[in-house]
């Protein structure tokens, strides 16, 4: 199985929008509806670039076709901006979001590096996948990631800038979120991390650190075997948070692997990862939390 928990610990212009856009209903194969078909907005999806310190990353925006909402970045996991982190883009626009998706790795290549995770074996591309994450895992670099990307989101019509911006990621993007929240507290109302990996470590830099710099609502989804390998990791998070002052939710999936959410992630020992029933858990938590922190 492919687990990134032991992955390497902005002024954007105007972008260059890449007409390649279309309308399409937010549901997409293998995530399952987010409730009635009627009930999904349509969204356009665009490929846009956005200037940061570092670069230019390329990126998906993704909104409802009509009026401004509040903005969303979302945090891939380590196999990068690819369809399936798009579909899951337009799912949450489809609740009434306008959302980047960004290349996590634009330091080092465009996206997607790969189109399906599920065909990677990770073992072997493992000395592809280490650079990647270290690209992004270097200090300060998620921080000035974040604020070109919210920046972004702002400059944007579709973005509704007296609502907050929520973050969600998955695997390695699970810290990511933790950083992104702490680096824009002001901005940040609500991070979900999924089978975040290195939320807590025994660094200065560990994640779970950041807990006093954050004021958003948190919510933290964490794998079995996870929590098999590092059981005491959920009770310092929550020690963390309440300490700050910011309780986060924090709940253990102990019918899931690493990677659960993520409809293409690569099989384990000939088992699929995929776990749609606590996907699907795990979705309903996200869309109360941004329905409730970013309202």
């Amino acid at each position: 199985m492919p687990d990134d928990s032991n992955e390497s610990k902005n002024n954007p212009e105007s972008p260059d929008l890449a007409r390649r856009d279309f309308v399409a209903l937010s549901v997409a194969a293998g995530l399952g509806a987010a409730g009635s078909l009627s009930a999904a907005m349509k969204v356009v999806e665009t490929d846009v670039q956005i200037k940061t310190p570092d670069g230019m990353c390329d990126a998906a925006f993704i909104h409802p076709t009509s009026g401004s909402h509040p903005g969303v970045v979302i945090w891939t996991d380590a196999f990068g901006l690819r369809p399936s982190m798009r579909e899951i883009g337009k799912r949450i626009a489809a609740e009434g979001y306008s959302v980047l998706v960004p290349n996590p790795f634009y330091r080092v290549a465009k996206a997607p590096i790969w189109e399906d995770a599920s065909k990677v074996d990770f073992a072997k591309e493992r000395d592809k996948i280490n650079p990647l994450m270290a690209s992004v895992g270097a200090p300060g670099a998620a921080e000035k990631d974040a604020v070109a990307y919210i920046q972004f989101l702002d400059a944007q019509k579709q973005v509704n800038k007296s609502k907050k911006i929520g973050t969600q990621g998955y695997c390695m993007g699970g810290a990511l979120v933790v950083r992104t929240a702490a680096a824009v507290p002001d901005r940040v109302g609500a991070g979900g991390s999924f089978h975040g990996g290195n939320l807590v470590n025994n660094t200065l830099n560990s994640p779970h650190l950041l807990a006093p710099k954050i004021k958003a609502k948190m919510y933290f989804g964490i794998a079995a075997n996870d929590d098999m390998r590092s059981p005491d990791d959920k009770v310092k998070l929550k020690e963390a948070f309440e300490a700050a002052g910011n309780p986060a939710e924090i709940e253990v999936y102990k019918e899931s692997q690493h990677g659960w959410c993520v409809p293409d992630m690569p099989a384990q020992n000939g088992m699929p990862i995929y776990n749609k029933p606590d996907a699907e858990r795990a979705w309903g938590k996200l869309v109360v939390l941004y329905k409730t922190a970013l309202a």
